[in-house]
């Protein structure tokens, strides 16, 4: 929309550099052409607003197939106006001077001349094919039909509007039908799955069955080792009896000799103490004797009364212990008389 501004009883028009401004005055053409600015008077001026610009236009449109099926179609639409003093000559471009805003709605109109032109070419086509064809290859056959049929459209060329590009972005079916046509695709990818599954656990029966046999291999060589092994262990423990019993024979002899020259040293030694303890013993006694010899010799020569108080001393000697002792009288006077007697001549009192 051009931008239009108003000083002192004048105004400005400013369009965008996608526009084509036609202005007329008093039925001239006094500007024209793309992005304009000019002052204007608004009771003398009828200015037209081409848009210069590509535009995008979707529509949908629903055909029925050669087997009066449901189809629904959905096209994009690239355009442009190509002559734009043309087509402000056959439309209705017009702008209001004081705001910029178009009067009628041409691009309206130009979208519903191209919608309807693309769906008419669009059902002629699928009219005359079959569901699955038109399934296959609708897309390609329905954006070549509607491109050329716009191509030869006279109306269009008489408007000065080119179509630049067509693109079908959707072609389907009704939702049960489509439902129904994916159904034999389902099943079978859903057979290739199962397919794909019992390879799969085949297989994977396969390598457990490999897995067991060498697992029962395994078991096996296990068992041939093991049963080497206790060989071996066997006759390990048969050579290591033999050699401990060959290490203890040897231990027994050196035992046995230890032992019988140590009895042997031991009994040397028992005789030569029993030959000391037997020499001992006779020089003891001899010394004994000799002791008693000289003993009663010295006593030989004793007066009775020496052996008599010898014999109180050891008589004294062997007694019991005596804690008290009483003396009578009659002791004391014979011990007194005894003493006050005179002694013999040459003897001891």
């Amino acid at each position: 929309m051009a931008d239009i501004t108003k000083r002192f009883g004048l105004l400005h028009l400013r369009a965008a550099p996608t526009a084509h401004i036609r202005h007329l005055r008093g039925g001239t053409v006094a500007h024209e052409g793309t992005g304009l600015a000019f002052w204007f008077r608004p009771l003398a001026a009828a200015i037209s607003e081409v848009p210069a610009d590509d535009r995008e236009l979707s529509l949908l449109c629903h055909a029925r197939t050669a087997e009066f099926q449901d189809l629904a179609i959905q096209v994009t639409l690239t355009y442009r106006i190509t002559d734009p003093e043309l087509a402000a000559t056959r439309l209705d471009f017009s702008i209001d001077p004081e705001t910029g805003a178009w009067r009628a709605e041409p691009l309206e109109q130009l979208g519903t001349l191209l919608t309807e032109t693309a769906q008419q070419h669009a059902l002629e086509l699928i009219a005359r094919t079959t569901l699955a064809v038109a399934l296959a290859e609708g897309v390609r056959t329905v954006r070549r039909a509607i491109a050329e049929g716009l191509a030869d459209d006279a109306r269009l060329a008489e408007l000065g509007l080119v179509v630049l590009a067509v693109r079908v972005t959707a072609l389907r079916p009704e939702p049960e039908l489509e439902r129904a046509l994916r159904t034999p695709a389902r099943e079978q990818v859903q057979q290739e799955a199962d397919r794909a599954t019992y390879e799969r656990r085949a297989v994977a029966v396969e390598r457990e069955r490999k897995i067991a046999e060498n697992e029962l291999a395994n078991r096996i060589e296990l068992a041939r080792r093991e049963e080497e092994l206790i060989a071996h262990q066997g006759v390990n423990a048969y050579r290591e009896a033999e050699q401990q019993a060959a290490a203890d024979q040897v231990r027994a002899e050196a035992e046995a000799q230890r032992r019988t020259r140590l009895a042997t040293a031991e009994a040397e030694a028992a005789v030569l103490l029993a030959d000391a303890q037997a020499a001992a013993e006779r020089a003891l006694s001899e010394a004994k004797a000799a002791g008693q010899a000289a003993w009663l010799a010295a006593h030989q020569q004793a007066s009775p009364e020496v052996l008599q108080a010898l014999a109180l001393g050891r008589l004294a000697e062997n007694l019991p212990k005596i804690d008290s002792l009483t003396l009578s009288p009659d002791l004391l006077t014979g011990l007194l008389a005894q003493l006050g007697r005179p002694a013999p001549a040459g003897g001891a009192r």
